[in-house]
């Protein structure tokens, strides 16, 4: 009986050894929530105040440039994100679900983005690494302190919105003034009436046939 129950104590040290090596830091990190990894996410659940619009590119296929800053190290750089698309930066993960800007022939002029930025961060000294969404809303260029991402260790805010609108290459006066230019309205391959050209006038008579002979 004795070798039994030798056998059963090496097995429960070494059950309680892998334990102790797991409580020691051989548990995997946890991975970040669907919610700031996932792509695809309709334009639609950026909610809050502001309604983004289809006029111009579309929705899915704009794409914004945002500004990060880590307050730790000082460090700024910019994250070029597609509809749908987020970026992780070392404990941090921003995500962009749309961006909006007014026309050129709108005044004022105006850029913002709806963002998420989510951080992996303790609640205390004593709990692990855990994934917090701390912000999510729009954030404008031109009104920046109309929201702010309130964070001490990371911000974010909008630099451009790449998006096009029907005739921005034309201004209001240029699309009208092309647009008059334009061939006569009419039906398909009627000709166009021009004003009969005015006779020549007679040439006048030679000087030498009044010559007196």
């Amino acid at each position: 009986m004795r070798p039994i129950a030798t056998r059963a104590c090496a097995l429960a040290l070494a059950g309680a050894s892998a334990l102790a090596l797991a409580g020691c830091g051989g548990q995997s990190e946890a991975p970040p929530p669907p919610e700031a990894t996932q792509t695809g996410q309709p334009a639609a659940s950026a909610s809050g105040g502001a309604v983004e619009s289809d006029y111009g590119t579309p929705v899915k296929d704009r794409v914004a440039t945002l500004g990060f800053l880590n307050k730790r190290n000082n460090i700024t750089q910019d994250v070029v994100l597609k509809t749908g698309e987020s970026r992780r930066i070392g404990n941090a993960i921003v995500k962009l679900l749309t961006c909006e800007k007014t026309a050129p022939w709108e005044d004022p002029p105006e850029t913002g983005a709806f963002v998420q930025l989510f951080v992996q961060e303790r609640a205390s000294t004593q709990e692990k690494l855990v994934w917090h969404k701390v912000f999510s809303g729009w954030l404008f260029k031109n009104a920046p302190s109309l929201n702010v991402v309130e964070h001490p260790v990371y911000d974010v805010w909008v630099k451009d919105c790449a998006m096009k609108f029907p005739g921005e290459e034309y201004g209001p006066e240029d699309a009208t003034s092309s647009s008059s230019a334009a061939k006569p309205s009419g039906k398909p391959g009627a000709s166009v009436r021009t004003a009969p050209a005015a006779p020549a006038p007679a040439p006048a008579a030679a000087a030498e046939e009044d010559v007196v002979q």
